[in-house]
């Protein structure tokens, strides 16, 4: 019985050590394009990946939901985000660790 338990358990850890791999081998977009009545935001993932170090749980999955289904960012998102400190607002709000969206529009809205 001992042995059948190990070789389960073995399996186990092979199957989740190849389930992380193929996760981590996804590449991720370098940037997303938000469409938006006061200009399109350009999210530079690349970039965000850069600063956290790699470390994708910093926004995936508590911020930001690893899906099929498109981001859907609605009118008034900034000052939800902020009060629930969720979305962009995790970190880009007052005290944060990078820029506050307050004031600073044209740091992601760009129009065409």
């Amino acid at each position: 019985m001992k042995r059948g338990l190990a070789l389960s358990s073995g399996f186990l850890l092979v199957m989740g050590f190849l389930a992380v791999e193929a996760q981590q081998a996804k590449k991720p977009p370098e940037k997303i394009v938000f469409t938006s009545k006061m200009g399109n935001v350009t999210f530079q993932h690349a970039k965000h990946i850069e600063r956290e170090k790699a470390n994708c749980k910093v926004c995936h999955d508590k911020l930001f939901p690893q899906s099929n289904a498109p981001l859907n960012y609605k009118a008034n998102m900034h000052k939800t985000a902020e009060a629930s400190k969720t979305a962009c607002a995790a970190c880009h709000v007052a005290g944060g660790k990078s820029f506050e969206t307050k004031g600073n529009c044209a740091k992601c809205h760009v129009k065409a």
